[in-house]
């Protein structure tokens, strides 16, 4: 877990208290263009995961799994509203309307010349419910403001890393592993590795005080955006607009391929990434490819609301591709 950025939270609260109080709405930044062999479906689900939903869809629609497709995955303890594509060349569109899924209600349903793309998405809104808030309010009020000006560290959340998935990774690795993974369950153990990296050295610059302004021998990334460029922290523009979150220092996805940063902060990251000489290897051995992820996020559209007897507080806030709630909550409230 990385430091806090702005101090230990001033208030605690329970969260997912009811699924309903976790709420995530995708934005896939488009709409199914209303003609193909790709049936779009708008589901929302209610205590599932994305992938169950998927198998589900498959079976009631009689197609392999591999037909269908989406986007993103989403939290299971929660309700979440997401698209899911069915391919289904020459194929009239099934009974939809008809099928009883468990925790699954198909709200939406288009046809479309094209299929959803993993990771292709613009972000999720989210709708969270806090309980039993207690703590400093006056101190989370300016904490709040000071998040949606400022934004938080952009670290991996809890939910990658699965429990024991580093330790699965570092089991693949060594070749150790009694049967050989899945193609899915080996991506989760290197995503977990690469993400275990990325938050050591996000840590490390939320320690120095710079994991929100640029360094020498930096890479700066566009908000909202995967587009990269060196930085050059003496120029006033590039200043200003690290000020304005519209640019964000990085830290390295590790994998094949040369590293663009230099001086101050490619030192720091390999003084890091150093510590974990199984990991590197690892993700090399299996041919992933480098890349980089900012250290910020930028939260869109905050508002906060609290009920009268100020014992909930409801938030509603928009957050990019690849980007954890949880990485907003820790920075406001323990949980």
């Amino acid at each position: 877990m990385t430091p806090y950025a702005w101090g230990p939270p001033p208030a605690r609260a329970s969260i997912r208290t009811e699924p309903e109080d976790f709420r995530v709405i995708e934005d896939l930044g488009h709409k199914p263009d209303g003609d193909g062999e790709h049936l779009w479906l708008w589901v929302e689900k209610r205590e599932q995961n994305t992938a169950f939903v998927a198998t589900e869809l498959a079976r009631a629609a009689g197609v392999h799994p591999r037909q269908v497709s989406f986007a993103g995955l989403k939290d299971r303890n929660a309700v979440t509203a997401q698209y899911f594509s069915i391919h289904l060349p020459g194929r009239p569109d099934p009974d939809w309307a008809s099928w009883s899924l468990e925790g699954i209600q198909i709200l939406e349903a288009s046809r479309s010349s094209r299929k959803i793309q993993r990771g292709r998405l613009n972000g999720n809104r989210f709708e969270l419910v806090l309980r039993d808030l207690d703590g400093d309010l006056d101190a989370l009020e300016t904490r709040l403001a000071t998040v949606r000006d400022h934004g938080v560290p952009n670290g991996f959340g809890e939910q990658r890393f699965g429990g024991n998935n580093i330790a699965r990774a570092r089991a693949l690795f060594a070749g150790q592993m009694r049967r050989k993974p899945s193609k899915n369950k080996r991506g989760f153990y290197l995503s977990a590795a690469r993400s275990l990296l990325f938050n050591q050295v996000l840590a490390e610059r939320i320690g120095q005080g710079n994991w929100n302004r640029l360094l020498p021998g930096d890479v700066a990334m566009l908000d909202g955006s995967h587009s990269w460029f060196v930085a050059d922290p003496t120029d006033p523009d590039q200043i200003k607009r690290c000020t304005e979150l519209d640019i964000h220092p990085t830290g390295p996805l590790v994998g094949e391929g040369e590293n663009p940063v230099t001086d101050q902060v490619a030192e720091l990251e390999a003084r890091i990434t150093a510590a974990e000489p199984d990991l590197v290897q690892g993700l090399h051995k299996f041919r992933l490819q480098a890349q980089r992820r900012a250290l910020r996020m930028r939260i869109k559209d905050l508002t906060w609301q609290y009920t009268p007897d100020h014992k909930q507080l409801h938030l509603n806030f928009n957050l990019g591709q690849g980007s954890y709630a949880t990485s907003v909550l820790r920075e406001l409230v323990e949980v």
